[in-house]
Order: structure tokens, then C-alpha cells, then sequence
């Protein structure tokens, strides 16, 4: 699964205690997905995971000794391209997941429905990867050689994780059947948006912008009745070089329509534009009552 890394700023040790403990969590609930839901359908995930089950089933080794052994490679050069705060917490999760692999493998599936698996293993695993990613991890060796093809090509990390994968869950159908590869492709996407729902989380916030002639008045009305903070920004017409004041705030998606009664009962020409934003930190933000 593809992941996406933000800048941290200066971590104390409860963070990393925090953190970590985080990744266990993340690594358990993926590991159930995997073992209770997946695994005894004959479904895989992909990455090297995928390569994993499918290196076990063929050789009769433990799938706990594969995901450890193959991802080395690839942490050794995550180290050198992305770091050592990184690479730690990526083996961690995956010393976590080949470890609690060897307890699932005693717990009984919950289905044995290959459609019904495919689905809820693709939101369970999504939600594991998703808690993972979310506290500085990683579960996925081939990102890294994503990360290094991207700079010498055209196609982005993320088109590259998708063409790897593809063509691992592919793979299965030779291993096991064409149905597990195709069910295998359904529990891959599910679990690929959870990951986006786990890391961005379901109440979507939503950047606005307002380019009016009554900054002030329109301003002042959003910070009272929708609780939001507003920042002035200093622009200019582009046809009339008259100097413009543009407001930035951010609401919840179920703000919007109260955001657009409050512009307009004040500026009828008021032009706003909408777009997604996915983590907002620090500032004023949080739930306000609308009024």
C-alpha cells in the first residue's frame, strides 16, 4: 500500500511510546484481516505480503519467515533514501506482524465465503496499513523501490505501487485460482480507500476562499456564527488592478451550505472556491456550534 510521509516536528518519548504502541495496535487488527478473513479463502494482499503467503504456499515455510527475510532489502535501502526514524518503525511493524501471524494461524475464519472475505479483510486490513501509516511506518518494501524508479521516471510512487501490485496479485491466480486473484484485487482496492478513510479520517474538512468587495463584514459574521478563524490574504484584479482582499477559513463538509448563506445574505457577486483538505492541525479549528 502506498503511503504518504509528513515532516514531524520534535518528539518526546511519550510520543514515541504513543506511537508505537499505535503500530502494535495497527499491526494486530492487519494481521487479523489477513489471517481470519483472507488467508483461508485463498485471497492475498498485495506487496510483499502477497509474495510472502504466496512464497509460503509454495515452499511450505512459515509466512512469518518470509515477510521478515524479503523486506530486509528493502529497509536497508528505505534507511539510506528516507531515514532511520522510518526504518525502524517499518520493521517494528513487520517483526509485529510476523509474530502475531503465528498466534492468528490458531484462530478459526470468521467466513469462508471468498466474497465476504475479500470485502470485510479488505477493510479490516485498510484500517491496520492505515494505523500504521498514520504513526511514521511502513508495511511494504516495495514503496521504496517506487521511490527510487519515480526519480527515474515519468510515473508517480503511487502508479508504481499500483502497476507492483497488480501484477503480484496477478500472480495469484497461478498459485492458487483466478477466482482468489480477482478476489484478491476486490479486498486490495476496498482496502486501499480505507487506508485514505483511517489516515484522513471520515469528517472531511474543507478549505474556502472568498475573493468579495465586504471582507470585513463577511469575516467578522463567519468567525461569530460559525465559530471558524479567518485569515485575510492581499491580492490584486487581475483585469481591474484594483487591490482585493481574499478570506481562507476552514469548515466541515456540513458547514458548506451555512458558509454560503452567511457569504451571500452579505456579497451577492461574492466568488468563493472549495477544495479538500485532508489534516488541519493547530489554529482555531475544531467542532463549533453552527448559529
Amino acid at each position: 500500500m502506498a503511503a504518504t510521509y509528513k515532516r514531524s516536528k520534535n518528539l518526546t518519548w511519550k510520543d514515541y511510546v504513543l506511537r508505537y504502541i499505535m503500530i502494535i495496535i495497527g499491526a494486530a487488527v492487519y494481521t487479523f484481516g489477513l489471517d481470519v478473513f483472507l488467508v483461508p479463502n485463498h485471497i492475498i494482499d498485495g506487496g510483499v505480503v502477497g509474495i510472502s503467503l504466496m512464497a509460503a504456499t509454495l515452499s511450505g515455510y512459515s509466512f512469518s519467515f518470509f515477510v521478515v527475510l524479503i523486506n530486509i532489502p528493502f529497509l536497508y535501502i528505505g534507511y539510506k533514501l528516507i531515514g532511520k526514524r522510518f526504518t525502524i518503525a517499518t520493521l517494528f511493524g513487520i517483526l509485529c506482524i510476523s509474530l502475531f501471524s503465528l498466534l492468528m494461524h490458531q484462530v478459526n475464519p470468521v467466513t469462508i465465503d471468498p466474497f465476504l472475505g475479500s470485502i470485510f479483510g479488505g477493510i479490516i486490513l485498510g484500517i491496520g496499513v492505515g494505523l500504521i501509516i498514520r504513526n511514521g511506518g511502513s508495511l511494504d518494501g516495495t514503496e521504496v523501490v517506487a521511490i527510487i524508479l519515480d526519480k527515474k521516471s515519468t510515473f508517480s510512487v503511487g502508479e508504481i505501487v499500483m502497476a507492483f501490485n497488480l501484477f503480484i496479485l496477478g500472480a495469484a491466480g497461478f498459485v492458487y485460482s483466478w477466482n482468489s486473484a480477482m478476489y484478491s484485487l476486490i479486498a486490495y482496492f476496498i482496502a486501499y480507500k480505507m487506508i485514505d478513510i483511517t489516515i484522513t479520517g471520515l469528517e472531511e474538512s474543507k478549505g474556502v476562499m472568498i475573493i468579495t468587495d465586504e471582507p470585513e463584514a463577511i469575516g467578522e459574521v463567519l468567525m461569530h456564527r460559525l465559530g471558524r478563524g479567518v485569515t485575510v490574504l492581499y491580492g490584486e484584479g487581475g483585469y481591474s488592478k484594483q487591490p482585493k482582499k481574499v478570506l481562507y477559513s476552514v469548515v466541515t463538509r456540513l458547514e458548506i451550505t451555512k458558509l454560503k448563506d452567511i457569504v451571500y445574505e452579505k456579497d451577492e457577486n461574492a466568488f468563493i472556491t472549495i477544495t479538500d483538505v485532508h489534516d488541519v492541525f493547530g489554529g482555531q479549528f475544531g467542532k463549533k456550534t453552527i448559529h
